[in-house]
């Protein structure tokens, strides 16, 4: 998994979405301590940068060290490379010790998990009680009806070769995955709660976005350039003359 975002990390750093401050201040009304969160899969520090304002200490874990480079550098925040797969010895040795974990947060990098295996790392982690997992993930950007045409088209046929297999679990949102975890206080329901940003883009941006997917870095391998000449000039066409756009992302 981690080999996918190599080439791209700048690209992932610079296009992909904060999240919304809502879904944080959501999550943390649901631990009654905040001195320590795990955000698993931190990619470039997007999630850990939102905790470290949340929570004492962050541990931000991420089995691609070129991502890491990109991350924001916060004095209460570790970033820490780990091996895809970790065992319980690894991770007392680089995450924490056992029940000493008030949030585990996984932001768009779930379905890269081998889950069984990670919700008994979670459990065994979390203080008990009142531990909480979180995870989320967010689907296509909505822009407008003719932008959003091309970007469907685009991910579903033109990409649909190139994604991984594991990628299929973000397409019914996270819906499908086990969650063998139990309620948390004021919910009915696991989830999934749904959050709502808008973030501002201007073509280029929203170009780079697009680059920042790990199918169109394995098309790019295999010699397919999924933003030929003619798709970028059907998004320039449907984008139209306003030079920033605010496309909407839904969170899950």
């Amino acid at each position: 998994m981690a080999e996918l975002f190599v080439k791209q990390a700048r690209q992932y750093a610079d296009a992909r979405p904060s999240y919304p401050p809502q879904l944080f201040q959501f999550i943390a009304s649901k631990t009654p301590s905040h001195n320590l969160a795990w955000d698993v899969g931190t990619g470039s520090g997007q999630a850990a940068k939102s905790l470290a304002m949340l929570y004492k200490n962050v541990i931000a874990t991420d089995a691609s060290e070129k991502q890491l480079e990109f991350a924001a550098k916060l004095p209460n925040v570790r970033y820490q490379h780990t091996p895809s797969t970790m065992s319980m010895t690894e991770v007392e040795q680089m995450v924490a010790p056992q029940g000493t974990i008030d949030l585990v947060t996984i932001a768009q990098a779930m379905h890269w998990f081998d889950l069984p295996t990670f919700y008994e790392q979670v459990k065994w982690v979390l203080k008990k009680p009142h531990g909480v997992i979180a995870a989320w993930c967010y689907y296509l950007p909505r822009v407008n009806s003719a932008v959003d045409t091309i970007l469907d088209q685009l991910y579903s046929s033109d990409a649909s070769l190139y994604w991984d297999s594991a990628c299929t679990l973000f397409d019914d949102k996270y819906r499908s995955i086990d969650f063998p975890f139990e309620l948390v206080n004021g919910t009915d329901h696991t989830g999934p709660f749904e959050f709502v940003t808008e973030t501002v883009m201007d073509l280029d941006d929203f170009l780079t976005y697009i680059k920042s997917w790990s199918a169109y870095q394995t098309a790019k391998e295999k010699g397919v350039e999924l933003l030929g000449e003619d798709v970028v000039q059907k998004v320039k066409l449907a984008w139209g003359e306003d030079e920033k756009r605010l496309p909407n992302f839904q969170f899950i």
